[in-house]
């Protein structure tokens, strides 16, 4: 039987590897250096090198998405929520480089992950912001005429660009809290419908 623990030491390590080494240059061995373990308990839990990044992102992405919903049932306006989205999406980058280089980053860096796997996880994040476009299409805020696949993805978007900055830039020129507020104050204005724009409580 699989310890669930040292599965997560691992994982965890490889996080720290990939991001320090970059995917492509890491190597197993590293990574059960790095985990204390021996090269072949690795494969004991994993395939291969790519297998250990699927996973990573499957398990990591399906916390992101757990937390987000919990997250954004908390407000009842969608406008707030597609500032908390933002919010949120950009703190954990910011909370944990380590691991936003390695989900922004490195994933692209592996054949297998970008033609090979589907990441469920990533799609019903992807969701939660195409049901938030939809809340607010359906309440009045937004234009009808807007496709909320496509406004999800570009949302996404602005804010997985400005995550990706935010981990490999060595000076930190933006404020990542504030790329947030701007970010989100640009989609929602842009996605207002007139009657919103002159009746939305925007704060003075």
């Amino acid at each position: 039987m699989k310890d669930e623990k040292k599965h997560q030491k691992i994982l965890q390590a490889a996080i720290k590897v990939f991001s320090e080494k970059g995917f492509y240059n890491s190597r197993v061995s590293e990574i059960a250096k790095e985990a204390d373990v021996a090269d072949g308990t690795i494969y004991l839990y994993f395939k291969n090198k790519d297998d250990i990044l699927i996973s990573l992102f499957e398990e990591e992405f399906g916390k992101f998405v757990k937390n987000m919903k919990a997250e954004l049932q908390k407000e009842k306006d969608p406008l707030q929520k597609m500032k908390r989205f933002a919010s949120i999406h950009l703190s954990l980058v910011s909370q944990h480089p380590h691991l936003g280089e390695v989900m922004g980053v490195e994933v692209r860096q592996s054949t297998k992950f970008m033609k090979e796997y589907t990441n469920k996880p990533f799609i019903e994040y992807l969701n939660i912001i195409r049901s938030v476009v939809i809340e607010a299409q359906e309440k009045g805020f937004f234009r009808r005429e807007l496709t909320p696949g496509v406004m999800k993805r570009a949302f996404f978007g602005a804010l997985d660009e400005m995550a990706r900055y935010w981990v490999l830039s060595t000076k930190k020129k933006h404020s990542i809290d504030q790329a947030a507020v701007e970010i989100s104050d640009v989609f929602i204005r842009g996605m207002l419908t007139e009657e919103a724009r002159k009746n939305y409580p925007w704060p003075s």
